[in-house]
């Protein structure tokens, strides 16, 4: 164990994601990569095109777009073009089923377009016709040279495989429960289509694999073996994660364990939006799991407190989420002009119990008055306080002494 408490992190092969001057690498030593997915129809280029734009804007490093027919195909050329006059230069993925062999055989713009391919062994055809289609799949990524995740999902496992394991397991001495089975039948199906991918000519460092079910445990224990069994980059996620906390409380307990062990070198949180929710919340999500547990940076945190009976007031409520929504609006632009910021800490707080002391921790804190206090905010800055805010327009100057502070001390020189 290192001296921060995280576990070594798992070896792992880099593969490197790119489309034009942007270039993803996951594995290796390499930052944890955040992915979305769209939930467009693919058909429609520009909706597409947009919704990849939201997502890349809000954090995500690779963004994955459904391939299932061959509209959707002649649609990705389109899409790709789009993003590019948009300045959006975001890797897209493409996620095949079924009849990913015939689009990526018939439309060799789309298969150049995307820089990544997503192949789920278990949906690439059945009997004599499964080993072909997926030659067919790899044999296309090679040519092209593009990096493919091997995805095994749990509620589309390899037939053939499942029933392999279960008539071995009846022949054992102890049987495994029907679980052990099944995180078998996941496990062998990744590595041996991964295996079979590198027979056919896709090296080692094109491939990442992934082996997706719903439960928090599964989840934990599938990628416990995956990374006593392989060297393979591994993409982490909860399949099927739900809706509102449900969704985010499941992924972050799963993904934490393993991040915290040191598995793991890409992840996705697949929530379900809420009804007119915005996609972006997943990435925003992920994000925020990498970031509080120390792994990466992303955007400037707002630590604030919980409120109390101290602090019947929503002043500082609302000044929290207005900050908070600031500071992660204003990262695209940011990113590029200040070095740094992103490990910026700002304190919004109730009350005078905590308020100072919290506040002389962050880089910029308020202290805001709560229930029967004078009504002053006092303002500290790296530790020291600079001024006092009063009146009506609190938020407002707030929100420029944060601005002031950032062009002074994260400015490019």
């Amino acid at each position: 164990m290192s001296t921060t408490g995280f576990a070594m992190r798992h070896h792992t092969h880099t593969v490197t994601v790119s489309h034009a001057d942007s270039m993803v690498r996951i594995g290796g030593s390499h930052p944890v990569v955040v992915q979305s997915m769209t939930n467009t129809d693919t058909v429609d280029a520009l909706g597409t095109a947009l919704q990849v734009k939201e997502l890349a804007m809000a954090g995500s490093e690779l963004v994955r777009i459904t391939v299932n027919s061959p509209e959707a195909a002649a649609a990705v050329p389109y899409i790709r073009e789009q993003l590019d006059k948009m300045g959006v230069y975001v890797p897209l993925v493409g996620d095949f089923h079924y009849n990913g062999h015939k689009l990526l055989t018939d439309y060799p713009d789309c298969a150049q377009a995307l820089s990544k391919y997503r192949i789920n062994p278990g949906n690439v055809g059945k009997g004599a016709k499964k080993d072909a289609q997926f030659a067919q799949m790899i044999e296309v990524a090679a040519k092209y040279d593009k990096p493919v995740r091997i995805g095994v999902n749990w509620g589309s496992l390899d037939q053939s495989v499942l029933a392999r394991i279960m008539d071995d397991n009846a022949q054992r001495s102890a049987p495994w429960t029907a679980q052990q089975v099944m995180t078998e039948a996941l496990i062998a199906s990744a590595l041996e289509s991964a295996q079979a991918a590198q027979d056919i000519g896709l090296a080692e460092n094109k491939i990442v694999i992934s082996c997706k079910v719903s439960n928090v445990q599964d989840l934990v224990a599938v990628y416990q073996q995956l990374a006593q069994r392989c060297h393979y980059a591994l993409h982490l996620g909860l399949t099927e994660a739900g809706m509102g906390s449900k969704g985010i409380v499941a992924s972050t307990a799963a993904l934490s364990v393993l991040l915290q062990q040191g598995i793991g070198d890409t992840i996705r949180v697949s929530l379900t939006p809420e009804p007119n929710g915005s996609r972006s919340t997943e990435v925003v999500v992920a994000q925020e799991i990498l970031q509080t547990m120390g792994f990466r940076q992303f955007t400037p945190m707002v630590v604030a407190c919980p409120g109390c009976g101290r602090t019947t007031s929503t002043v500082f409520q609302e000044l929290a989420s207005d900050i908070q929504t600031y500071l992660r609006e204003q990262m695209p632009v940011w990113k590029n002009q200040y070095a740094g910021v992103e490990g910026m800490t700002v304190a919004v707080m109730g009350c005078v119990v905590n308020g100072p002391g919290e506040s002389k921790h962050a880089n910029i804190g308020i202290s805001l008055p709560g229930t029967g206090e004078t009504p002053a905010a006092p303002v500290f800055v790296d530790g020291e306080r600079t001024v006092t805010l009063k009146g009506d327009n609190i938020a407002v100057e707030f929100q420029a002494i944060v601005q002031a502070y950032i062009e002074k001390n994260y400015g490019m020189s």
